[in-house]
Order: C-alpha cells, then sequence, then structure tokens
C-alpha cells in the first residue's frame, strides 16, 4: 500500500486591533477637562459655598421705601382744616442696577398706555434723550482718540456733539418719552417716584396693570394731595407742602437726607407744615425686594406698611377766626373812606387764651395794588410797628421795678419842654390848660403822657427842669428795654411758628427820645408782642409762649371721629414779671377804667359786650415805610387796642393794631382800632352763646369730626 502524505496548509492569522493614537489623545484630554470641571465644582460648592451664598442674598433681597400720607389738621373745634384727598398714580421705582437703555424702553411702552403731558424740557434733558436713542451715530460721530476716554469726559464730547438739527428732530412722542424718563430719574434708587399722579383715569389704571411684566418697576397706586376746607383762611399760617418735583428744600438738604428722607420727597415747606413736619409726615412704608440678575425688581413683598403722620389739632378757633377777618375788611373800608387814609391798606387782630397761651385767632388782611383783601396772617409776626400809648402799662409796672416810681406816686400832668426842643403834652393838656394830678390808675385811664414823660425821667435820673437841658444816662435806654422784655416787647414770643421778627430797635440815641419810648412811640413790636404783653397783665403776670397748637393726635381710624389723644400741649411760663402782684393789680384797675371811667379813652366802647372789658387804647405818630415807596417817611397815625374780658377772670385776650390809618394833615381818626376790638368780642361770645344753647361738646371721647360735609365740598373740589 503506497502510504501518502497529505501537506497542512496554514490557517489565516487574524488581524490585530490598534486604537490610532490621536483617539487616545483626545479621551485623555475629555479625562482631565473633567476632572478640572469636578475639581471646581467641588471648590466652588465646599470652599466657596458660604461665600457666594452671602453675596446671592446681598444682591437680590433690597429694602423699597414708600410714602405715606400726611397727618391731617384741625381747628380747636375739631374742625377739619387740612385734608388728603387720594388720588390715583403711576410710579416708577428703579434698581441701583437699572440701565438707562432699559429705562428708555419702559417709557417707550409706557407712552403707549398713558397720556402724559410733556414738561418742559432743557436743552440738556433733550440731549440727554438725543444720545439715549441714537448710541451708535452718537459715537460715531467722535474720533478715535475720543472714544479712548473715560465715560464721563466721552459724554461731554457727545453731548457737544449733538446738533440744533438733532434736537429739532424729535417729535412730539419723542418729548413725551423723555419726560417720562426725567420723572424716572428724580429720584433714588429703589425710591419710588410719581408718573403721573394727576388725572389718571381708571382706564390707564387698567393698562398698566394689565402690562406690569412688561414694565419693570411701574406700578400702579394712590397718592394724596393736599386740600383746604376754608379757602384762604388761615391759609398762609397752615404753610404748604413741596411737589415731588420740588422735593426736599435745597438750603436743608443735609437735614432731612440724615433723616432718611429721600430728594424728590414731599415736605412741609413753610409755617406750620414745615414747623410740625415730623409729626405730620409719618413713617415710610418699607417693602423687601427680589431682583433678578439684571437688577429688574420681579417681586416685593410689604415688610412694614409703614404709619401715616399723626394729626394736629390746632388753638384756633376757625369760626372766630372767620368772624374776625370779616370784621377787619368790613371796618378797612370804613377806614379808607376817611379822609388822609391813602396809605391805609392793612390791618391786624390775634386773640389768644391768657392762661394757656393758646392763639384762639392769628387774622391779618391786606389790599393789595388791584383794591382785593388777602389773607396776611403772617404780619402778625413778621412785621413791626409803633404801638402808641397801648403800651403804658409796661412803663408803670417798669418805672415801679425800677423803684422810680409806688403804686401811689401822683403827678401833676403838665407839658414838658427841653431847652431847644419843641413842647411835648398829653393828648388833652396841649397848653397846660387841664393839669391834673394824677396815680398810675388815673394816668392810664385818661392816657396820659405827662406822667410817662416824667416816670421815665425819674428812671433816667433826671431832674426836669422847664426850659432847662436833659442830661441823662445812655443806659436808659437798656434799662427800660429790660423791663418791656419781661412783657414780651422787643423779644421773641416764642409762638411755634418759623419766621418771627423781634421788631425794631429806635437808633437815634438823643435822651429826650427816652420820653417817646415811654409812650410807645420810638421802638417797635410785632402786633403779636402786643398780644403777649397784654395776656401777661390779663394773667397777672406771667409771660405765657403762645402756641398755635392744642394737641397731637393720632390719625383717625374711621374717618368720622378723630383720633386718640397722643400728646397735650402744656402752657409754657416764660418768666414771671418783677413787680409786685399789687402794683399788677393796679394797672389793671387802670384798664378797667380806661374802659368804664369818667375820664376813661375807651368808655364809648363794648356797652354792647355781656361781659366787662378791660384795656387799653393806643395812638402813635409814626413814619410811613410801606410799599407805597413815593411816601416813604410820611407822618401817619398808628392806632391800636388791647384788652380782654372778663375783666375779673380773663378767658380771651386781644390785641388790635391799624398801622398808618391816617395821614398827620389834620384828617380824622375814625377809630377802626376800636370798632374792630368792640366786634371782635362780641363775635367772641356770641359764638360762645350759639354753641352752649346747640350742646356743642368738645370734650367728648370719641370726637365727632364736626364739618365733615364742608371738607367733603373742598375735596371734591380740588379733584374736579
Amino acid at each position: 500500500m503506497k502510504n501518502r502524505f497529505i501537506k497542512k496548509t496554514d490557517k489565516p492569522k487574524k488581524k490585530r486591533q490598534v486604537i490610532p493614537l490621536r483617539l487616545n489623545i483626545l479621551f485623555f484630554v475629555i479625562f482631565i477637562l473633567f476632572s478640572a470641571l469636578i475639581l471646581r465644582l467641588g471648590v466652588v460648592q465646599i470652599v466657596q459655598g458660604e461665600t457666594y451664598k452671602r453675596q446671592l442674598e446681598e444682591t437680590d433681597d433690597v429694602s423699597v421705601t414708600k410714602n405715606v400720607p400726611r397727618g391731617v389738621i384741625y381747628d380747636r373745634n375739631y374742625n377739619l382744616l387740612v385734608g388728603n384727598s387720594a388720588v390715583k398714580s403711576i410710579t416708577y421705582t428703579r434698581s441701583q442696577k437699572t440701565q438707562a437703555t432699559e429705562m428708555i424702553a419702559v417709557a417707550k411702552k409706557l407712552d403707549k398706555l398713558v397720556a402724559i403731558t410733556p414738561e418742559k424740557l432743557t436743552e440738556r434733558d433733550l440731549q440727554d434723550y438725543w444720545i439715549l436713542t441714537h448710541q451708535k451715530e452718537s459715537i460715531a460721530r467722535l474720533s478715535k482718540a475720543d472714544q479712548t476716554l473715560d465715560g464721563g469726559k466721552v459724554y461731554k464730547k457727545q453731548i457737544a456733539g449733538v446738533t440744533p438739527d438733532d434736537l429739532a428732530s424729535l417729535t412730539d412722542e419723542d418729548k413725551r418719552i423723555a419726560t417720562i424718563y426725567k420723572k424716572m430719574t428724580a429720584g433714588y434708587a429703589l425710591s419710588q417716584v410719581a408718573l403721573k399722579s394727576k388725572g389718571v383715569t381708571d382706564e390707564e389704571i387698567a393698562k398698566v396693570s394689565e402690562n406690569l411684566e412688561s414694565l419693570p418697576g411701574v406700578d400702579t397706586t394712590t397718592d394724596w394731595n393736599r386740600f383746604y376746607t376754608y379757602d384762604e383762611t388761615l391759609r398762609s399760617i397752615l404753610g404748604s407742602v413741596s411737589t415731588e418735583k420740588q422735593g426736599i428744600p435745597s438750603d436743608k438738604v443735609d437735614y432731612y437726607l440724615a433723616q432718611g428722607y429721600s430728594r424728590n420727597d414731599r415736605v412741609g415747606r413753610s409755617y406750620l407744615e414745615a414747623q410740625y413736619e415730623s409729626v405730620l409726615a409719618g413713617q415710610k412704608s418699607k417693602s423687601n425686594s427680589v431682583l433678578d440678575s439684571s437688577g429688574n425688581i420681579i417681586e416685593t413683598v410689604e415688610k412694614y406698611e409703614g404709619s401715616k403722620g399723626k394729626d394736629l389739632v390746632l388753638s384756633v378757633d376757625v369760626e372766630l377766626q372767620k368772624k374776625i377777618e370779616e370784621i377787619l375788611k368790613k371796618n378797612m373800608k370804613i377806614g379808607k373812606a376817611s379822609g388822609g387814609s391813602d396809605l391805609f391798606d392793612r390791618a391786624f387782630a390775634v386773640a389768644m387764651d391768657p392762661y394757656t397761651g393758646q392763639v384762639l385767632a392769628l387774622a391779618g388782611q391786606q389790599i393789595n395794588d388791584k383794591g382785593e383783601y388777602e389773607d396776611y396772617s403772617l404780619g402778625n409776626f413778621t412785621s413791626a410797628y409803633n404801638m402808641g400809648s397801648a403800651v403804658k402799662g409796661a412803663t408803670v409796672l417798669g418805672g415801679i421795678m425800677d423803684g422810680a416810681i409806688s403804686e401811689n406816686t401822683v403827678f401833676v400832668d403838665k407839658p414838658i419842654e427841653f431847652k431847644g426842643t419843641d413842647k411835648k403834652s398829653s393828648w388833652f393838656n396841649r397848653n397846660g390848660e387841664r393839669s391834673l394830678s394824677l396815680d398810675p390808675v388815673g394816668a392810664l385811664e385818661i392816657s396820659s403822657n405827662s406822667y410817662m414823660y416824667q416816670t421815665s425821667m425819674k428812671m433816667a435820673g433826671a431832674n426836669y427842669v422847664y426850659k432847662g437841658p436833659f442830661r441823662a444816662s445812655p443806659d436808659t435806654f437798656n434799662k427800660m428795654r429790660y423791663y418791656y422784655n419781661q412783657f414780651g416787647l422787643g423779644v421773641k414770643t416764642g409762638i411755634d411758628l418759623p419766621g418771627e421778627q423781634i421788631g425794631f430797635k429806635g437808633d437815634d440815641k438823643t435822651m429826650g427820645k427816652i420820653l417817646d419810648f415811654s409812650i410807645g412811640q420810638y421802638d417797635s413790636y410785632t402786633p403779636l408782642q402786643l398780644a403777649q404783653y397784654g395776656a401777661t397783665i390779663a394773667n397777672g403776670g406771667s409771660r405765657i409762649e403762645p402756641t398755635m397748637l392744642k394737641e397731637i393726635r393720632d390719625p383717625s381710624t374711621n374717618g368720622d371721629t378723630v383720633g386718640k389723644v397722643a400728646t397735650e400741649i402744656e402752657p409754657k411760663i416764660l418768666n414771671q414779671v418783677g413787680a409786685p402782684t399789687s402794683a399788677i393789680k393796679e394797672v389793671q384797675k387802670g384798664f378797667y377804667e380806661v374802659t368804664h371811667g369818667g375820664n376813661g379813652t375807651g368808655n364809648k366802647y363794648f356797652n354792647d359786650v355781656p361781659v366787662e372789658v378791660a384795656g387799653k387804647t393806643g395812638t402813635a405818630q409814626a413814619f410811613y415805610d410801606g410799599p407805597k415807596k413815593g411816601n416813604a417817611m410820611a407822618s401817619v397815625w398808628n392806632t391800636t387796642f388791647v384788652g380782654y374780658a372778663p375783666a375779673e377772670k380773663p378767658e380771651i385776650s386781644i390785641a388790635v393794631v391799624v398801622p398808618w390809618g391816617y395821614r398827620d394833615n389834620g384828617s380824622t381818626d375814625p377809630k377802626v382800632n376800636m370798632k374792630i376790638s368792640e366786634e371782635i368780642f362780641e363775635a367772641y361770645y356770641d359764638l360762645k352763646k350759639e354753641r352752649a344753647e346747640a350742646g356743642k361738646d368738645s370734650s367728648k371721647v370719641d370726637q365727632p369730626i364736626n364739618n365733615k360735609a364742608a371738607a367733603a365740598a373742598a375735596q371734591s373740589k380740588l379733584n374736579d
């Protein structure tokens, strides 16, 4: 058998897989990147997590403040004088990161929803707007070198590059948008400003409310405006409140900013509104606002709702105030119809409670160039006049305090004449034909000038010799002022109103002027100072600080009754007159004889007043220094009266001042001062009787607001 050998062939070799080098490198790089990312996340979360969390909380949660309504103002009988009228308002609050371009975008959207009347825009306002809406074009106009400057310098170049043609190209729509933008930038960041708060319609509120998501920072809310129930009555005394555009006064910026105000906040600008700003303003509401990454407000949560300002209850009786204003006008017309009255243009009256200092009425009327009457209540403490014989009570008591005379000192009324001077005498004894022996009471009753002259000479240490020289110490002026000051004459009364004046000191040091001083024809005083002097005598010698405020109350909770008493104003005694009680009683007796004695200069008046009145008349020869400059220094007569009632236990003290009533040219005194005084007392007691018969009581626990109908009418008038 033949052997066969079969040759085996080799099996095919398997190919070995080889991963390309580039792919390995790619995997390695990815591994490194993921490792770095994981490491970075670990650092952020573990090492720096708390830091980033704090930063997030600091930037996303901010506080926003909003204003609250001011407190209202009542008179002493709870008649509303100044109230708030709520008005719909569209507001804007910008964040600290809001860009100007974002604000322009919001303004453009808002212009389509709300009717905005363009304000008077300055050239700079329009230049700013043009640059913001033409940024690329504005930058393109700059040279390359200018474009490399810092932001402020670049912007100055951009402003310089805006041409008159650019501004002329702005449409009415542009000007409306520019107006909105200007209002948006008026306040601080996170401080609410009003874009429109007058004439906002329900339709506008609805449109804006529906689009709030696309209007970051915009909101619809309620604003307020002040209304005045009695129009011009006490208008100047009540003062005014700034608009949002006016903001805080420029001269008090630092003070208000330190108190937490914003520059555009509405504040009291004058008088009572300014004096009691801290009481009336209330506490702003505070909210926490959540901001997105761009700084826009996306959610607001109220943190503190704020508190409305407290309410003022004034000491003033508005019904008496109104009656006195009409009394002034009525009698000023009588005075103007008399001869020599061409310079007569004003009259004043102050009524006070002599024991508390509460001002019951502060009235003043002035005739303007058109012959119209204007409220000039401010003149009671901002203007000064020679008061004449009304101040003789201070001369008598000053002489007694000085030891120059006593309560029983008798002088013979006679003309006084020094060497080289004109004769000086009492009105009833020009040539010595009626030389009466007078004590202090009789001198006040008949208003003896001679008695006051002789008292002042005794105070000066001078011995009078007919037609001889008058030698005395110049310090006598200061001595007499010291005594007068104790009654409030020549010093501030302390009233709670800004801008009080103290009057003017005579600057002629001729020694004979001491005699003029003693009869009220040298220094000048304000009507309010005269009132404080009268009240000091009425109450027995306590100079009490006059106040316009009776009490402070919490806001009303229902709008029908006033709120609870927060603070009652207590009387403040500034000083006690340094005269014996017996001496003050002698002067009070003299004042009584003025209105009741046979020789009393005021005994023809006050017969229709249901109680006995005491007081002192005054007539002063003065020099005109009013608005008619062509008549400067013309010789005129001022007439005055200071008094109180009832004479035994006074409850009202008044001062009436009628400056420049008639010329010193033979004109007859129309006695306007006395007619006004009599009618004021009558008005006071008529009101008292009416209220007693009507059973009105201003001491109820739940005291109603007494003039709701009148206040509602005034509010409606404002909103029309």
